[in-house]
């Protein structure tokens, strides 16, 4: 199954574009056994809209269209449900073992979602009752599903 990361805004070049790229490598590599990756990267810009409502509404339209074809949209708010790793890992192989060839994780915007992304989430998560910079989430979601692939494949990275 694919993974998608479909973000609002841009991680800046360096240091966390680095470390995204590092557990994104490691899904690719750890995750072609169980059929879990790759996982890939889709940023849009901040919306311009001078209204919260509107501005939300156009980041969701665009998220929802960077995320077009996956057949599972999983939406990250604060208010979602927080996972362990071992039930975030059953998670993705239930998507997977039910035949979903792709899985899309939304991340919005300083201002959260726009209704018609929560509408079409299957699933709403949260990464912790803590705000974290829109970067650093993207990062700790990656390190995440590269959990996710070495709980499922047995190896010894989660200690748990």
């Amino acid at each position: 199954m694919r993974l998608v990361i479909a973000a609002v805004g841009k991680l800046k070049d360096g240091a966390e574009r680095d470390l995204y790229a590092r557990y994104a490598d490691r899904v690719a590599a750890s995750g072609r056994s169980v059929a879990l990756g790759p996982l890939e990267l889709r940023e849009i810009n901040e919306g311009k809209a001078t209204s919260l409502a509107a501005r939300t509404a156009d980041e969701a339209d665009r998220l929802l269209a960077k995320s077009k074809g996956a057949g599972v949209s999983i939406l990250l708010d604060e208010r979602g449900k927080a996972l362990t790793s071992v039930d975030f890992a059953k998670l993705l192989c239930k998507l997977r073992d039910r035949g979903e060839s792709e899985a899309a994780f939304l991340l919005g915007g300083p201002d959260g979602h726009g209704e018609k992304a929560r509408q079409a989430a299957a699933v709403t998560l949260s990464l912790g009752p803590m705000t974290l910079p829109h970067g650093l989430a993207r990062i700790v979601l990656a390190e995440q599903i590269y959990r996710a692939t070495t709980i499922v494949t047995g190896h010894p990275y989660h200690r748990a």
